[in-house]
């Protein structure tokens, strides 16, 4: 079965995010900041991880920089849905190791269509 990580410190965002992919057939776990993530993703590397980029303790940022440095059998999907929707922002994202951006607030459908894209729905 196909792993997802849901990391966001909204509990809301999280169970949102989590009823999407658990009905694309993932088993989701979550984590409240990119520190308890990188904990996470070393324990047992999921295929997909839907990440926000403001949180406490380490941001999206930080956390997918340094989950992509470090040595791994898979290497993960990630998504950024965060409110930074500046060109920019989406650039740095993604010039971080994300491989899509979804702006919040998002709906069900389209996250459903970048997953589908990636390949991953």
């Amino acid at each position: 079965m196909r792993r997802c990580l849901v990391v966001d410190d909204s509990r809301m965002i999280r169970k949102l995010a989590r009823r999407i992919v658990e009905g694309l057939g993932y088993e989701a776990a979550e984590a409240e900041n990119g520190e308890e993530a990188l904990a996470r993703c070393k324990a047992a590397m999921p295929d997909l991880v839907i990440l926000d980029w403001n949180m406490p303790v380490m941001s999206g940022i930080e956390f997918v920089t340094r989950l992509r440095a470090t040595p791994a059998d898979r290497v993960p999907r990630v998504i950024f849905c965060t409110s930074n929707a500046q060109a920019g922002d989406i650039h740095k994202g993604i010039s971080a190791g994300a491989d899509d951006y979804v702006v919040k607030p998002f709906d069900e459908a389209t996250l459903r269509a970048k997953l589908r894209d990636l390949g991953m729905a």
